[in-house]
């Protein structure tokens, strides 16, 4: 049986996720400890002995510069690389830019993680008064999209995120797989969680406890109709990757007082 391997991975640690705030499409640099986590991936990766044809990414710099530190760090930055807005994080709307257990301490820690985690709930889209709305769509990036601009989303749930990325994944990645081509996807934790549903056949419900820390590489096998042989699996050490997957979940919670 012919055994295509798949590496998803989410960004290294970016600015706005050390400060726990909904970072969507605002463009976001890595923090010292995001590019500290993308060089160690890129050495573990090595150390496995991984070897990549072609690497896809979205077209936020977060995404772009962990693929470059990764693949500086195996020695591979010659491998073709491939981005688009259709690996984008989930848009989040009118909550980009809030910070979320400022957010879990007005709304509630439940309303945060649906709509943080839920596959079909939308958040309130972004509008023009929105701080960052020029930002976001007076941005050169997203007038060389393979959609006008108009059509662009202002916000998105899980399963609007997967319908933007399946078309991309059907035409443009599922073809260098199933050619025997060796891929990584260094994207966000929305569009890997999205893929991951696709593939695995998550359920709606399930999905809802898919976390996925930064800077941890996520190996898929597949068969020749794409199909996972097994369910995925965090490479690295697994102690230390459970904590990162906690501190995840706890961004969403009300942040606890500190005693004087």
């Amino acid at each position: 049986m012919t055994k295509c391997k798949l590496v998803l991975l989410r960004h290294g640690e970016g600015a706005w996720n050390k400060e726990n705030r909904f970072c969507s499409w605002v463009d976001q640099k890595l923090s010292s400890d995001g590019i500290k986590e993308a060089r160690n991936c890129g050495k573990h990766l090595k150390a496995l002995g991984f070897q990549f044809d072609h690497v896809f990414t979205s077209i936020l710099s977060r995404s772009i510069q962990t693929a470059w530190l990764v693949l500086e760090e195996m020695g591979q930055e010659w491998v073709p690389t491939q981005s688009s807005w259709r690996l984008n994080e989930r848009h989040y709307g009118a909550l980009i830019g809030l910070n979320r257990a400022e957010m879990a301490l007005n709304h509630g820690e439940e309303q945060v993680k649906i709509w943080r985690r839920s596959y079909d709930v939308t958040p309130p889209p972004i509008t023009a008064s929105h701080p960052y709305y020029k930002e976001i769509y007076n941005d050169r990036r997203y007038k060389c999209c393979d959609v006008s601009q108009d059509k662009l989303p202002k916000a998105e749930s899980l399963k609007e995120v997967l319908e933007r990325l399946l078309p991309y994944w059907n035409e443009k990645i599922a073809p260098e797989l199933k050619s025997g081509k060796m891929v990584l996807i260094s994207a966000h934790g929305n569009s890997t969680r999205a893929l991951l549903k696709h593939l695995e056949g998550i359920s709606d419900e399930d999905i809802v406890n898919v976390t996925l820390p930064t800077g941890v590489p996520v190996l898929l096998e597949l068969d020749e109709h794409l199909r996972p042989l097994s369910r995925h699996q965090f490479l690295g050490d697994q102690e230390a990757i459970q904590a990162a997957i906690r501190k995840v979940e706890d961004q969403g919670k009300v942040k606890p007082v500190e005693k004087k």
